[in-house]
C-alpha cells in the first residue's frame, strides 16, 4: 500500500460518502486553456458536484504580475479562502472537468500556503459522472466564513533565478508541455512566447501519466514515466506552459515519495517571453538541442 497515494487522492467511492461530511471542503478547479472555447464558470453553473465551490485560478491569484494566474500572497489568499467558508481543519477535495488537469495545481496551491489536509479526486467530474454521482446546477451554496491561516513554504516554488541556475549546472527539470510544444514545432497557446523549452530539460506530457480514463496510474507506470529523471530524492523542479500541468508532475512525484520537488510559477510563459533567456529546441533525446 503506498501512503502517499492515499493520502493525496481519494476515489469516487470515497468522495460519496463523504460529500456531506462537515468537514469536507470540494473545490472545482476546472480551467481551460485560451482558445479552448471553454468556459468554466458557465459549466459550473450547469453542473457540478453537490456542495462544491468554484475556485478560479485566474481569480485567485497574484493580479499585480502579467503572468498568467500567478500563486498569489498568504494575506491574499487567506482573505479569499475565509470568504469562501474554507478554514483551518478542512479537509479540501478537488477536482477538474478534464479528470486530472487544473485540480493538482489548487492542490499544490493549498500546499504551498501550509495547508497539508487537501487531495485530489482522480478522475475529476468525469469520473464522477460515469460512477453514478449525482450533480447539482446553479450557483455554489453560500458557507459561514471561517478562518484561515496561510503559512508559505518557500520549497515548493521557485521563479527564473532558480531555475536558470539549475539548467546551467545539468540538473534535474521536468517540462509537462506536449512533446511538440517542447520541441518547438508547434504555437504555444498565448502569443508572444518563443517555441522550444529550457535547455537540459526533459519532458514528461502530463498526460503521459493518465490512464484513459483520466484517472492517474499505477506506482510502477509514474516511475517509468520519471525513470529518466534519476534519483526522485533529489531536488527536482517541474515546469510546463504556465505552472498548471507541471503540477501534475508534482503530484505524481509525490506519490513516489519525492520530498524536494518545486514548481516553476511562471513556467514557459516567464522563461519564453524574455530574450535574453536561453532557448533549445528538437524533441527530448537526452541531448541537448539547438539553442536560439
Amino acid at each position: 500500500m503506498n501512503e502517499n497515494r492515499d493520502r493525496w487522492l481519494v476515489n469516487t467511492g470515497w468522495l460519496k460518502e463523504h460529500v456531506n461530511a462537515p468537514d469536507i471542503v470540494i473545490l472545482d478547479a476546472s480551467w481551460h486553456l485560451p482558445g479552448s472555447g471553454r468556459n468554466a464558470a458557465r459549466e459550473f453553473l450547469d453542473g457540478h458536484i453537490p456542495g462544491a465551490l468554484a475556485f478560479d485560478i485566474d481569480d485567485i491569484a497574484d493580479k499585480s504580475s502579467p503572468l498568467p494566474h500567478m500563486l498569489p500572497g498568504p494575506a491574499m489568499f487567506s482573505s479569499r479562502m475565509r470568504k469562501m467558508g474554507i478554514g483551518d481543519g478542512n479537509r479540501i477535495i478537488v477536482y477538474d472537468s478534464h479528470g486530472l488537469m487544473t485540480a493538482a495545481r489548487v492542490w499544490w496551491t493549498f500546499r504551498v500556503m501550509g495547508h497539508d489536509d487537501v487531495a485530489v479526486l482522480d478522475g475529476g467530474l468525469p469520473k464522477w459522472v460515469a460512477d453514478g454521482g449525482e450533480l447539482e446546477d446553479g450557483p455554489a451554496r453560500a458557507r459561514q466564513e471561517r478562518h484561515f491561516t496561510s503559512r508559505r513554504q518557500t520549497t515548493k516554488l521557485c521563479d527564473r533565478d532558480d531555475v536558470a541556475r539549475v539548467s546551467a549546472d545539468g540538473g534535474v527539470i521536468i517540462d509537462a508541455r506536449s512533446p511538440e510544444r517542447f520541441a518547438g514545432t508547434a504555437p504555444e497557446p498565448r502569443e508572444g512566447l518563443r517555441a522550444g523549452h529550457i535547455p537540459a530539460s526533459i519532458n514528461v506530457p502530463y498526460q503521459t501519466l493518465l490512464n484513459d480514463d483520466g484517472t492517474l496510474r499505477s506506482d510502477s507506470e509514474l516511475r517509468s514515466a520519471f525513470s529518466r529523471a534519476g534519483d526522485l530524492s533529489a531536488p527536482l523542479i517541474t515546469t510546463c506552459g504556465s505552472g498548471v500541468t507541471a503540477a501534475v508532475l508534482a503530484l505524481g512525484l509525490e506519490i513516489l515519495g519525492a520530498r524536494q520537488v518545486a514548481l516553476y510559477d511562471g513556467s514557459w510563459s516567464d522563461w519564453g517571453s524574455d530574450p535574453d533567456l536561453p532557448v533549445e529546441t528538437g524533441p527530448d533525446t537526452g541531448r541537448a538541442g539547438e539553442a536560439t
